[in-house]
């Protein structure tokens, strides 16, 4: 395993990777919206072979008990065998706990969704939103592509009609939900001397530390995640997250405007 790192930093020595990119540059990414017909909004994201499918389902629920006038946000991610043999089955492992939690801090710590205009009765009735990522297949970098496809899905989405206490969800109303900024994440690997995004597999494997800054569309930094044994100096993260920003440029153009 030690031969194969050092293999690898060798390359990386030269500037170049596995597939031929470059340290920081991305595979080309697609983004895709209305992929599900059940959800009330959706998205489909490919970074490379890496493919997953984002969904957002809204209910009427009662608020919080500390947030009367707020609606409510969850996020959960399946990460499934048939998309990496490493994922099991039955409760989500740590993988899937971990990528929850990322794209959750980056939405909630941006105050990306006007949450108060997500209530309807005040300590009654509120919108909750749910965020469920479904991975297809992982080819690397799903912490990048699930939160882009999370954003996504949100801007696709339109609130079912309620009238009388019920809602209708076969019938979607022209409203969206309210957004008021668009964190996209960005991932930055250190393996050895070496910083690099959306990395394949063979490089995740060999990471010494990973961060990953969610930054809004004024290159605002709202939520910070790390990840590997690796200790990062305040040199590292501050070169690692004028990479991130540099990225989120890059992706937001797939995203396009506030709707």
């Amino acid at each position: 395993m030690n031969e194969i790192k050092q293999h690898l930093l060798k390359a990386l020595s030269k500037g170049i990777r596995y597939d031929g990119r470059k340290l920081t540059e991305l595979r080309p990414v697609t983004v895709e919206v209305n992929v599900s017909r059940s959800a009330e909004g959706s998205s489909r994201v490919h970074f490379g072979d890496t493919d997953l499918i984002v969904g957002v389902k809204m209910a009427v629920e009662k608020p919080y008990p500390d947030t009367q006038e707020e609606g409510n946000l969850m996020v959960n991610a399946e990460l499934r065998p048939l998309s990496n043999p490493a994922f099991e089955l039955g409760p989500p492992g740590m993988e899937a706990i971990e990528l929850a939690r990322v794209v959750d801090r980056g939405i909630r710590e941006a105050h990306s969704i006007d949450t108060k205009k997500l209530c309807i009765e005040k300590g009654e009735k509120v919108w909750s939103v749910m965020i469920d990522v479904c991975s297809i297949n992982d080819d690397g970098n799903l912490l990048d592509a699930a939160g882009i496809g999370a954003l996504a899905a949100l801007k696709d989405s339109k609130f079912p009609k309620f009238e009388d206490d019920k809602v209708n969800y076969e019938e979607r109303t022209k409203e969206g939900i309210p957004l008021l900024s668009e964190p996209i994440p960005v991932t930055v690997f250190k393996v050895g001397d070496y910083f690099l995004v959306d990395p394949l597999p063979a490089e995740e494997k060999f990471m010494d530390a990973r961060l990953t800054v969610a930054v809004t569309e004024d290159n605002t930094i709202c939520a910070l995640q790390k990840g590997g044994e690796t200790q990062l100096s305040p040199e590292d993260i501050s070169k690692m997250v004028d990479i991130s920003i540099e990225k989120s440029q890059e992706l937001r153009k797939l995203l396009g405007g506030k709707k």
